[in-house]
């Protein structure tokens, strides 16, 4: 097994990346060619659109309507505006299809025939309906709304295997149904195989009061790993060996060949004079970014789904799932300027074929043309930057933490007695969902006979706080960050290891000293954060949000292979605040597809459920 691992490490190209970085290759270099953020995000006009809220103006954000504002806490109160926006999401798949930056992929999974779908854009208390149509050809799937605390909607979290059944292929649909109880930046994402790596993703803005003035949104601006090879055929390749660098970097679903200049750049224009907010997803599959805009700095003001106080830095760091609302302040001399992507940690947050991943921002009235100034990149070592203040507080007592096997989480990296398999565990547990009978079926029929391998934490007293610390096989011989997500909560985290470089492999065991190290006032808290190679991370959430919930790591090839565990929430309460309609869906989508898989579906399961491969070439 060592060897194996030795090996992955290799692979990895663990290679540290130039300071200095440079634009892409690209011919010609005309501006006609720069594909604005304007011309993908057709919800744009949508986004911007006036609202009856007649407080929220350039000048005064924090206002949103009559008795609600930035220091409302979202938990525990929300708009009610009686508005339900309603999409259709239809999943296909095309061959020979040709991708952004040129090249031609044997097949590719769309929605609505995009490599990204449309932007769900609501206001916040609106309710959301999205109908999902699966017109894949041998695939289930299922759609979670990445951050969406589904407060007395869980049976639509769309986690296969936990809250529903698979949406079956060839027509099989389902309508989620949920209200948007926060607001801010997000995501949505297949959970049935690593369909999300193979184009089954968009993006979720939901309109509300922000910590900082403002006078242009320029909507969502999602980032992503993109891989040639299927990611079900990833999914493979990644039993045995360590991740490939991706092939390119999509910047908004656009990209630039690095060696052809195929494709464009993703062009956002930026009004002299005016600050703009700017919505940053990292999307990926298994890169970690870090971003800088040369010569601006970027003040953020919310932290995954979380207002925060304004915080100004000159570079982020978004693991895999995380997200960043910031404002830009066009200050600077009219021109044109990278957006830069670079990797860091020696290349443990990933890699590229593309060494130099860009975007262009445009000042209006500028000329066109590539920018020429390079800017310099900062090395975040693979760890999130733990200096955000949430507008809402939270404060919890750190004081008296023990660690106990009652709370501790132990990830680790193991192979079965004589197979060359990479098997991910929590708690000496790989999970391994059943498709055919969801967690949540359990819950709503009374039947406690759960088995081991869904791998379910079992909370049912109300309303308190539970620590939960994770520590990244500190005994293994190798190891990697991990984007840890939870769902149906953010979370306070309230500590993690002493901050080494990755490629150094220092291991760290959490013992009592480390309590004095620990935040329990107002913490940063969000919904994904990194888990360190070899050391660990505290974190605490309050069972407040009865359901049942995975955290799990959002590196696709990891959750795939079982790294990921299942709160199970307050199961009295769960049952009793589930509508009879949501049940009866429930039931009839389950019924079909048992009906489905796995008599008619050609692939058997292979993995965790929560990623499956492969899916049917025609």
């Amino acid at each position: 097994m060592k060897s194996i691992i030795g090996a992955a490490a290799l692979l990895l190209g663990l290679l540290a990346p130039s300071a200095v970085l440079g634009a892409p290759p690209v011919t010609p270099i005309q501006r006609d060619l720069l594909t604005p953020i304007e011309e993908r995000d057709e919800s744009r006009v949508d986004t911007l659109r006036h609202r009856a809220s007649t407080c929220n103006t350039p000048s005064n954000r924090a206002c949103w309507s009559s008795g609600f504002n930035i220091n409302t806490d979202y938990e525990v109160s929300t708009p009610t505006t009686g508005v339900t926006r309603q999409y259709t999401l239809t999943f296909t798949e095309v061959t020979n299809w040709v991708g952004p930056d040129g090249v031609v992929e044997p097949i590719r999974m769309l929605v609505n025939g995009k490599i990204l779908g449309p932007t769900i854009v609501a206001d916040w208390g609106d309710n959301i309906q999205v109908t999902v149509i699966n017109n894949l050809v041998t695939n289930g799937t299922s759609v979670h709304w990445h951050g969406l605390h589904q407060r007395t909607s869980v049976l639509h979290d769309g986690a296969n295997g936990v809250t529903e059944c698979p949406i079956p292929p060839k027509g099989g649909s389902k309508v989620y149904k949920f209200r948007a109880t926060q607001y801010g930046t997000s995501w949505y994402h297949s959970h049935f195989s690593a369909q999300y790596a193979n184009g089954v993703v968009g993006t979720i803005l939901i309109n509300g009061p922000a910590s900082l003035p403002y006078d242009i949104d320029l909507g969502v601006f999602p980032l992503s790993d993109y891989y040639y090879q299927s990611a079900d055929d990833l999914v493979i390749l990644t039993k045995t060996q360590g991740a490939p660098p991706s092939s390119n970097v999509l910047f908004n679903g656009t990209a630039k060949h690095p060696v052809t200049g195929a494709g464009s750049y993703a062009n956002v224009t930026l009004t002299p004079g005016k600050r703009h907010r700017l919505r940053l997803i990292n999307t990926s599959a298994e890169n970690h970014f870090q971003v800088a805009l040369v010569g601006h700095s970027m003040t953020v003001i919310a932290t995954d789904l979380v207002p925060v106080n304004a915080f100004t830095t000159n570079s982020l760091l978004l693991g895999v799932g995380q997200r960043y609302d910031v404002t830009i302040d066009a200050s600077q001399t009219p021109g044109n300027y990278w957006f830069n992507v670079t990797f860091g940690g020696s290349g443990f947050c990933g890699t590229s074929a593309n060494p130099f991943p860009a975007a262009i921002f445009h000042y209006a009235g500028a000329p066109g043309g590539l920018p020429t100034a390079k800017g310099t990149a900062t090395d975040h070592n693979c760890l999130d930057n733990l200096n955000f203040k949430p507008v809402v507080q939270r404060n919890v007592v750190v004081s008296n933490f023990t660690k106990r096997p009652a709370n501790t989480l132990p990830v680790t990296l193991e192979g079965p007695p004589g197979q060359p398999l990479f098997v991910w565990k929590v708690n000496g547990s790989s999970i391994n969902v059943d498709w055919n009978k969801p967690v949540a079926e359990y819950v709503l029929t009374g039947n406690t006979n759960y088995p081991t391998s869904e791998n379910l934490v079992i909370l049912d007293q109300a309303n308190v706080w539970t620590y939960w610390l994770i520590e990244n096989d500190p005994d293994g011989a190798f190891s990697l960050p991990h984007p840890f997500h939870l769902h149906g909560h953010d979370f306070l985290v309230l500590g993690r290891s002493p901050d080494v470089t990755p490629a150094s492999q220092t291991r760290f065991h959490f013992s009592q000293s480390d309590v004095a190290s620990l935040n329990g006032s107002n913490p940063v808290r969000r919904d994904v954060a990194m888990l360190p190679t070899g050391g660990w991370l505290l974190i605490a959430f309050q069972t407040n949000n009865p359901g049942a919930w995975l955290m799990h790591c959002h590196i696709a090839w990891h959750v795939s292979g079982g790294l990921s565990v299942d709160f199970l929430e307050r199961r009295a309460d769960f049952k009793a605040q589930t509508s009879a309609a949501d049940t009866a869906a429930f039931n009839s989508n389950c019924n079909k597809w048992r009906a489905y898989f796995p008599a008619q579906d050609p692939f058997p399961k292979i993995d965790s459920g929560l990623r499956k491969a492969k899916y049917m070439r025609e």
